[in-house]
C-alpha cells in the first residue's frame, strides 16, 4: 500500500478497495459453504457476484489510472504496478472458478465469466482476463471451453432426441384416437340406421295389427249376426221374416202316422 501511495494515491485508495472485496468475498464463500438451504445459497452466490462485478470494475479503474501515468513513471514501478494488475485479476479469477463450482452444485446452468451483466465491453474484459494468463493457462482455458461446449452441444441434440421422441409419441397417439374416433362414428352411423329401420318395422307392425283387428271385428260381427239367425230360427220357427239360411235344413213338419185319420 505503502509503495502504490508513492506512486499515486488514487492507486493506493483503489487497491484497497479491492483488497476489501477480496476479503468479503473469502468470508461470503466460506459462509456460502455452511448455508443448507438452496434459495439463501442463491442469494449468497448474487451478493458475491455483484461484489465481483464491483472488483472487475476496480480493477479496470486501476489499469486507466496506470495507463494515464505510465509515461511518467520508470520501468520498474510499472512492471510492478502491472503484475499488481495481474494478481488482482488471477485472484478475482480463483473466485470466479469457485463461483461457477457453487452454480454447477446449485443446477443452475449459466455461463459463469467474470461479468454476469450485459454484453457490454465483454471483449475488453475478456482481454483484461487473458492479459494475466501465460499461454499455457490460456491454451488449458481453450480447451475447457472447447470441452463445456462439446457438453452443451451434447445436452442440447439430448433435448431434441427426447422432443422427437416425444413427438413421435404424441402423433402416433393422436393417430389412434382419430382412428378410434372414426370407429365411434361409424358404430353411431349403424346404430342410427338401425333405429331407423327398426322404427320403421315398428311401423309396418303397428299397421298390420289395425288391419288384423279390424278383420277380427268384422268377422267377430258376421258370426254374431249368424248366431243370432240361427237362434232366432230356431226359437220361432214360424216366423216368415226371417229367410232361410243357406246350407241350414228347414225344421221338419208334423208328421202324420200311418193309417191316423187326417
Amino acid at each position: 500500500m505503502s509503495s502504490l501511495a508513492s506512486v499515486s494515491e488514487e492507486l493506493a485508495e483503489i487497491d484497497g478497495q479491492i483488497a476489501d472485496i477480496f476479503r468479503a468475498l473469502s468470508n461470503g464463500f466460506q459462509k456460502l459453504d455452511k448455508i443448507k438451504d438452496a434459495n439463501r445459497q442463491i442469494r449468497q452466490l448474487e451478493e458475491l457476484t455483484g461484489k465481483m462485478r464491483e472488483c472487475k470494475r476496480l480493477i479496470k479503474e486501476f489499469e486507466r489510472v496506470v495507463k494515464a501515468k505510465e509515461n511518467r513513471i520508470d520501468a520498474n514501478t510499472l512492471r510492478m504496478l502491472n503484475e499488481k494488475k495481474q494478481s488482482m485479476v488471477k485472484e478475482l479469477n480463483s473466485y470466479v472458478a469457485l463461483k461457477k463450482q457453487h452454480q454447477n452444485k446449485l443446477g443452475i446452468n449459466k455461463r459463469v465469466d467474470l461479468y454476469d451483466g450485459p454484453n457490454e465491453g465483454f471483449n475488453e474484459d475478456n482481454a483484461l482476463l487473458a492479459s494475466s494468463m501465460t499461454n499455457q493457462q490460456l491454451m488449458d482455458r481453450g480447451n475447457q471451453m472447447m470441452d463445456e461446449t462439446d457438453q452443451a452441444i451434447d445436452r442440447a441434440k439430448k433435448v431434441v432426441n427426447e422432443t422427437v421422441d416425444i413427438g413421435t409419441d404424441t402423433a402416433a397417439a393422436l393417430k389412434e384416437q382419430t382412428e378410434q374416433m372414426s370407429r365411434i362414428v361409424n358404430d353411431l352411423d349403424t346404430i342410427q340406421f338401425s333405429m331407423k329401420k327398426g322404427a320403421k318395422l315398428v311401423k309396418e307392425i303397428g299397421r298390420q295389427i289395425a288391419t288384423d283387428k279390424c278383420i277380427l271385428s268384422l268377422l267377430f260381427l258376421i258370426v254374431a249376426g249368424i248366431i243370432a239367425i240361427i237362434t232366432v230360427k230356431l226359437v220361432n220357427p214360424n216366423n216368415k221374416d226371417i229367410q232361410d239360411i243357406p246350407g241350414l235344413a228347414p225344421p221338419a213338419m208334423n208328421r202324420r202316422l200311418l193309417g191316423a185319420p187326417y
